[in-house]
């Protein structure tokens, strides 16, 4: 079985910066064997946030049905069409990605792309699992962000399929941004021979 030099994206959002927590996402990455190939901090534009995520009218409606019920739930009014609320979480997404510096990287190593999205957690805080990223670090939550009118703070973002990997990574990185080298530590993670290395 060959090596499949799998890449991801991940990003340190503003919050995660803010908190200082760029050094707790490299070591979290790295103690699980993968390697950093590219890495650079930025403050996006408005462009590359609505690129980056990709989104249609149909994910909008679909977000704007379902924040319209959480509204109707608690007795709020309803002052727009669903598509419009849906719409107002890329706007959202835009003024929070936008606010500050953020810390993007490309990450490679086997099945990264799942192991990664693991160690990160799940997108919604609350529902993160302890010992991820997001369950050990914040407390916001999907209902407190909508309530408030704003992002969820959920310190990073990763790729969450390896075919939207590669899409994002070219809406951060050129491809000569991204250096090609080898580790010592995998010749001991992937190589079948170890012959003299544990000797």
């Amino acid at each position: 079985m060959k090596f499949d030099k799998q890449r991801t994206l991940l990003i340190v959002k503003p919050d995660g910066v803010q908190r200082s927590f760029i050094g707790d996402v490299i070591s979290r990455v790295e103690r699980a064997g993968f390697k950093i190939v590219a890495m650079k901090m930025v403050i996006p534009n408005e462009d590359q946030i609505i690129t980056h995520y990709n989104k249609d009218d149909d994910w909008f409606l679909k977000k704007g049905k379902n924040i319209v019920e959480t509204r109707e739930k608690n007795d709020l009014p309803i002052e727009k069409e669903p598509i419009e609320y849906g719409k107002d979480i890329m706007r959202q997404n835009v003024a929070f990605m936008t606010s500050g510096p953020v810390v993007a990287m490309v990450v490679q190593g086997n099945d990264v792309v799942p192991i990664v999205k693991k160690l990160v957690g799940s997108t919604e805080p609350t529902t993160s699992d302890v010992g991820t990223l997001r369950g050990d670090y914040t407390v916001d939550s999907y209902e407190l962000a909508g309530f408030t009118g704003r992002a969820v703070r959920n310190l990073v973002h990763c790729s969450d399929e390896v075919s939207e990997a590669q899409r994002e990574i070219g809406v951060w990185f050129s491809p000569d941004e991204i250096i090609d080298y080898r580790l010592v530590t995998e010749q001991i993670l992937y190589d079948v021979n170890l012959d003299g290395i544990l000797e």
